[in-house]
């Protein structure tokens, strides 16, 4: 096991904190107020863990974060020679909107791995496909979408009609919908959480998640897909000049680039980590006899173990 891997314990820490915090916002129609509380109670957890971290991708412009900004320093290791040189994808609260209207799928999540083998990168959107392994190869964001959904189809040896795909419920996906019904294809829509539908595309739940997501969820999605296997590639989107613009300073002629999943994380000493916030691909914080009850995922990068952790959180004194 790498560093960063055995590192993976400790961000658990991070993302149950967080998970906690923002589960007692559960329903409360504030989703600043529920990502707040779980921006504050990770920091606070990065600060007791001994590495020498950055945010590569995380918190930042789009959401006006004081704390997870893009190239924030982390942990209590900073400058330590010897220490552990670390870059973090983070989303203390995936799905504000789902936690502030108690739906499904909100999450605490983090992807970590060595210095330099994450994209580092400005908080804009980022166009995505993934998919299940079988699909490597046949699918891709140059492709059309009806080429997309035939290649899915003959691969996985079933009519377009019965593919099942995921994309976000945004007026951005107008075209894009249209384009999976002119072919026939089923359709879920969802209202957030394409770190979850990209897991489910590469698992096997559905066939493809498709359309235009955040980039910081590109990334650790990436991470994720890389350690269980599963098809992934991204394109950054700007819907905005000025993050066109952030990112030719960090990327120069890269920012136009087809990311493959493995170009997102490049390392195999990396880890994805998720506590569920609201009940749906992880149960959210439940109330146990000594306190509690959170539900993680940890898929470790190097030998693809993927572990559901339990912990029961005796109440703060």
């Amino acid at each position: 096991m790498g560093p960063v891997a055995e590192l993976a314990l400790e961000f658990l820490r991070a993302t149950e904190a967080a998970a906690i915090a923002a589960g007692r916002m559960r329903g409360c129609g504030d989703n600043k107020a529920a990502d707040a509380a779980a921006v504050t109670a990770m920091r606070a957890i990065f600060d007791t863990i001994a590495f020498d971290g950055r945010v590569a991708i995380g918190e930042g412009e789009r959401d006006d974060a004081p704390m997870l900004w893009i190239g924030e320093p982390l942990g209590s290791c900073q400058g330590d020679f010897g220490a552990v040189a670390v870059d973090i994808a983070v989303d203390p609260l995936e799905c504000t909107n789902n936690c502030a209207r108690n739906e499904p799928d909100a999450l605490a999540v983090m992807a970590a791995a060595p210095r330099g083998s994450l994209l580092h990168a400005p908080d804009c959107y980022m166009n995505k496909i993934a998919g299940p392994p079988e699909l490597a190869g046949h699918v891709s964001l140059d492709a059309s979408v009806a080429d997309n959904l035939a290649a899915a189809a003959n691969v996985l040896g079933k009519p377009v009609s019965e593919v099942r795909v995921i994309v976000l419920k945004r007026s951005r996906h107008k075209r894009l919908i249209a384009e999976i019904h002119a072919a026939g294809a089923r359709l879920q829509l969802i209202g957030d959480g394409d770190i979850a539908g990209a897991l489910r595309a590469a698992t096997g739940e559905v066939d493809l998640l498709l359309g235009i997501g955040a980039a910081p969820e590109g990334v650790i999605a990436a991470t994720a897909l890389r350690g269980i296997g599963g098809v992934f590639e991204g394109r950054l989107h700007f819907h905005e000049p000025e993050f066109r613009s952030r990112a030719v300073e960090m990327l120069g002629e890269d920012v136009d680039r087809l990311w493959q999943r493995d170009e997102l994380c490049t390392s195999d000493d990396a880890v994805f980590v998720a506590t569920g916030v609201c009940d749906g691909w992880l149960p959210g914080p439940k109330a146990g006899e000594g306190g509690t009850v959170t539900t993680s995922r940890i898929i470790t990068v190097a030998d693809g173990r993927d572990e559901i952790i339990r912990h029961e959180h005796a109440p703060a004194s």
